[in-house]
Order: C-alpha cells, then structure tokens, then sequence
C-alpha cells in the first residue's frame, strides 16, 4: 500500500507519461508532413514506448492500492523550423524526464517507500538510455548538417521497432 501523497506523484507522473507519448505523437507527425519518413517512424516508436512507460506507472498505482487520477494532457507543439529542432526538443523533453524521475526517487525515499523507489530504478534505467540515443542523433544531425546528410540519418532512422517494455 503506497501512501497518499505518493498516489498523487504517480498519478502526476502516469499524466507526464502520456503527455510524452502525444508530444512524440506530434513530432512523428510533423516529420511525416516534412517529409522525413525514417524520423517520423522513430517517433512514433518513441510514442509507442512511452504509452508502455504509461501503462507501467499506471498498473504499479493500482498493484499498490493506489487510485487512478487521469489529469488533463496538456497540448502540443506540433511545428518545429528542423529536424534537428525536433531532436533538440526531444532531448529537452527526456532531460525533464530524468529529473521528474530522480525527484520521484529522492520523494520515495523520504517517505521511507522502498518499493516505490524500487520502482522508479527501471524509469532512471530507461532515462539514461534516451538521453543518449537522442543527443547521439543530434551529434549526427550537426556533423552532417546539409540536406543530403539529413536525409542519410532520416533514412538510418527508419525501421525502428518497440518491445514490449511494460513488462519488464
């Protein structure tokens, strides 16, 4: 059984998880209407993995007793001046992730909730490895930086597929 207050930073984390997954929903659709089909494939891999990220907050709440608060996801950006505007966003996004997450912990802890903290372990896992997957396709991004490079990477991108992480 989880305490009220941790509840609350769930529920508030379940509404990050999802609003992740529709700000990747919008940047999969920006890259398809700009013509970068191999991206837009990424993001929507990336839209994909965060609803399991979702879905992992939200069947831990209620595996621990918690109730359910679905909270209003915010609206979008859906324009970006470049591709690599779009990654940079991304990167901004995962690195906000991170400390939601590290706070989650240093939250679990003060409230003396080890299972919790247990928990958030996969999530910092899982932050570490976005971080670098992105700003590694930013790398790329600036090394290239002409047309003819962007459109190697863009085409890289392409074939992305997402396991099943919400069941690990």
């Amino acid at each position: 059984m989880i305490s009220q207050k941790m509840d609350r930073e769930l529920s508030k984390q379940l509404n990050k998880e999802f609003h992740s997954a529709y700000l990747y929903l919008g940047m999969s659709a920006w890259c398809a209407e700009a013509g970068f089909s191999g991206s837009a494939g990424w993001f929507m891999a990336q839209y994909q993995e965060e609803q399991e990220h979702g879905m992992k907050v939200y069947n831990y709440l209620l595996d621990q007793g918690g109730k359910v608060e679905l909270l209003k996801i915010k609206k979008v950006k859906t324009e970006y001046k470049s591709l690599l505007a779009c990654f940079e966003a991304s990167l901004e996004h995962e690195m906000m992730m991170t400390t939601s997450f590290n706070e989650l912990c240093d939250f679990a802890m003060k409230e003396k909730d080890h299972a919790s903290y247990g928990f958030f372990q996969w999530f910092v896992e899982e932050q570490i490895e976005e971080e670098a997957t992105v700003s590694d396709i930013i790398s790329k991004l600036k090394m290239v930086g002409d047309k003819n490079g962007v459109f190697m990477i863009d085409n890289r991108l392409t074939g992305r597929t997402v396991t099943d992480g919400a069941q690990d």
